[in-house]
């Protein structure tokens, strides 16, 4: 996983057309004069360590970020001072897009690990996006799929039972990481058992209950931050709500 590679400066500097995550950033229209254009406004700085703050809930807003290695989560503060887990952020992934409205950030952004983060000066990048139309109409796609992933989380908030929170959260990492050329079924999970069920509106011990029965069922294997999905299809049904059928047909039990 990206978590677990070596940072080097060389890597810092590695241009939009040679990054590996530039499918996910850029649209297939670009020209390579184009790529150029935004790679000159593009401010690449040096890693932040884990607990290393990129924001902090009402700073005022002036780039967007994009995480090109590591992860970063990002939350909320009530007013008694706890957290509420909004997102974990993986490589290829906008940060700052809620920001826009009010040109201040509505939640903190913290590293979870070592993390390379890309920053594109907002100014800068909607003269760019009005310049060159596909740009302008990626920016829209991103939009659109933060949305989406909102409403997923509402949903998955709102309407599903522990196991299939867990079961939706693991699988929804699987297909991130494949979507970015890391392996579905085994990956380092940098977030902790606290933020996970913080994030999914758990007890932490009930995730961690379910996670050592999906294990003692043969699901995952989990040794601590690592995992291995070892049945994505009945991990998928599961998510799905059909947890009769895993009952009747494998012997799960609740």
């Amino acid at each position: 996983m990206a978590g677990q590679n070596v940072i080097s400066l060389e890597t810092i500097k590695v241009a939009c057309q040679n990054c590996s995550l530039s499918a996910l950033c850029l649209p297939m229209t670009l020209t390579p004069e184009d790529v150029t254009r935004l790679d000159n406004i593009i401010e690449r700085n040096r890693p932040l360590h884990r607990g290393d703050y990129l924001h902090s809930e009402g700073d005022p807003f002036e780039r967007l970020r994009v995480v090109t290695t590591g992860s970063i989560k990002t939350y909320s503060t009530s007013d008694d001072g706890s957290e509420r887990i909004l997102g974990f952020h993986l490589p290829g992934e906008l940060i700052g897009l809620e920001a826009i409205e009010n040109s201040r950030h509505r939640c903190s952004a913290k590293a979870l690990e070592t993390t390379l983060i890309c920053e594109i000066p907002f100014d800068a990048l909607e003269q760019l996006s009005h310049e060159t139309p596909s740009l302008q109409h990626q920016l829209y796609r991103l939009l659109s799929r933060e949305i989406g992933h909102e409403t997923e989380i509402l949903m998955l908030l709102g309407k599903k039972g522990a196991d299939e929170r867990v079961a939706t959260f693991l699988m929804s990492l699987s297909e991130r990481f494949k979507g970015r050329g890391f392996s579905a079924s085994d990956f380092y999970l940098s977030m902790s058992r606290f933020d996970i069920s913080n994030y999914l509106g758990l007890a932490v011990e009930t995730v961690s209950r379910i996670f050592t029965r999906f294990q003692d069922e043969g699901l995952i294997n989990a040794k601590r931050k690592h995992v291995q999905l070892l049945n994505l299809a009945r991990l998928q049904e599961i998510a799905d709500g059909n947890h009769h059928k895993g009952r009747s047909q494998r012997g799960y039990h609740s």
